[in-house]
This record gives C-alpha cells, sequence and structure tokens, in this order.
C-alpha cells in the first residue's frame, strides 16, 4: 500500500503537457515568432496531438501563443507597448515585494538572496551570461516570495507568463555593461531588504526594474526607444 501511495504521489507531482510547453517558451527555448511543432512535441511526450492542441489552447488564453487557423501555432511576439505595460507593473509589483520582505526581517528567502549575491558576482566576474540568467529570475522570484504574501504570488507568477522574462534576461545581460549593472543593482536591494528598510528596498527595486525595462527596449526595438524614450511613454504607432 505504501508503495502505491507513493507512485502515485510522484505521479501527480510530475508537470502536466500544458505546463511543460509553457516553461519552454518562458525561458525562451521556443522564441518569440517561432512556430511550435506539434506533431514534434506529441512525439516527444509520447501523446497524440490532441492533447497537445488543447495545452496549446490553454496557452493562448495567456497570451503566451498565438493559433493561426490553417498555419499552425505561433509564439506570441509581444508589442512595444505591452511590454511597457508590463514592466510597469512588474515595477508595482517588485517593489512592493522588496518593501515587504524589508519589513519581515531575518527569513529564510534572506538567506537565499545572500547567497544569490554572491554567486552573481563570481558570474559577473567571469562574464557568464547564461550563468547570471539563470540567478536572475531565482533572485526574482526569492524575493516574491520572501514577501509572503500570496495573492501578490499569484500576481507576479501571471505577470512572468505574460513576459517571457526569462528570455528578455538572457538578451539584455549579453550585454557585458549591463550585466554589470544589474548585480550592483542587486545588491542596492539586498542591503536596504538587510537594513530593513521598506523604503529604501521599494525604491532599490523600482530603479532596477525600470533599468531592466530599458535594457530589453534597446535589445528588443533599437536605441531610439529602448534608451532615449522614457519607460511611460507611448508613440502613436504602439495604439
Amino acid at each position: 500500500m505504501q508503495q502505491t501511495t507513493t507512485t502515485t504521489a510522484a505521479t501527480a507531482a510530475e508537470p502536466s503537457l500544458h505546463e511543460r510547453i509553457r516553461a519552454r517558451i518562458v525561458t525562451g527555448e521556443f522564441a518569440p515568432g517561432e512556430q511550435i511543432p506539434e506533431t514534434a512535441l506529441a512525439e516527444e511526450y509520447g501523446v497524440s496531438r490532441t492533447p497537445v492542441r488543447e495545452a496549446l489552447k490553454a496557452l493562448q488564453m495567456i497570451g503566451l501563443v498565438e493559433i493561426r487557423p490553417r498555419v499552425g501555432t505561433f509564439v506570441r511576439e509581444p508589442t512595444r507597448r505591452e511590454i511597457i505595460e508590463l514592466f510597469q507593473l512588474k515595477e508595482s509589483l517588485e517593489g512592493l515585494a522588496a518593501s515587504l520582505m524589508a519589513q519581515r526581517g531575518r527569513v529564510p528567502e534572506l538567506d537565499v538572496l545572500e547567497r544569490n549575491v554572491l554567486e552573481s558576482d563570481d558570474a559577473a566576474r567571469a562574464g557568464d551570461s547564461a550563468r547570471y540568467a539563470r540567478l536572475v529570475s531565482e533572485f526574482h522570484w526569492t524575493l516574491v516570495r520572501g514577501a509572503d504574501n500570496e495573492k501578490l504570488y499569484e500576481t507576479y507568477g501571471w505577470l512572468m507568463n505574460q513576459l517571457a522574462y526569462d528570455h528578455l534576461v538572457k538578451k539584455t545581460v549579453t550585454d557585458p555593461q549591463r550585466l554589470t549593472e544589474s548585480d550592483r543593482e542587486h545588491h542596492h536591494v539586498l542591503a536596504a531588504i538587510r537594513d530593513k528598510d521598506p523604503y529604501g528596498a521599494e525604491a532599490a527595486m523600482r530603479a532596477h526594474v525600470g533599468a531592466s525595462s530599458r535594457a530589453a527596449l534597446y535589445q528588443s526595438f533599437g536605441d531610439d526607444f529602448g534608451r532615449g524614450v522614457p519607460a511611460g511613454h507611448h508613440t502613436e504607432e504602439e495604439e
């Protein structure tokens, strides 16, 4: 009986087909604009095309893919305006998370952030952008968990689905200057949290996300928009 229970629990813990495909999109394995190979996925996961199509329909509901009848399914490419608006939300949510975590004192998530920043320093010195990008994801998610606010965590998860943030980070930190700046900004956030300074932590986090937003826009759309225009600005072509 014990063996059956353990096997059932292990099976239940396995990610669903929907979750597996979603993870490959948000990490950039399937890049924006890329067609998703339904047949290949069905063969890879040992299922028919029907559950793959159902998973893709669910992903379309949350804005990650676009299904084009008689053409195929493609990873959705967010517009300039969408990236700006999503980063504005990210700035607010992560600023709040930093403030809430700073008010909690010495919590386990603080230990994780401290270790993360040390490892990020090593990655930055080595110019290892791939490793640094993975640590960035851990830093931000740890911060949100450290806020100890379930609704904030749920909303943040929805936002990260929309933004495909991991893919954007991988692009921006290929720039050595941005990688170094990002690492320094994480230190500022951590210092304010250690000092139990909620206002300083929120300000530092907002500044960091704002800088990340400008870097992402520069990488995606070029200098005229990414660095030369304030993050809250909209142009007529984005409407």
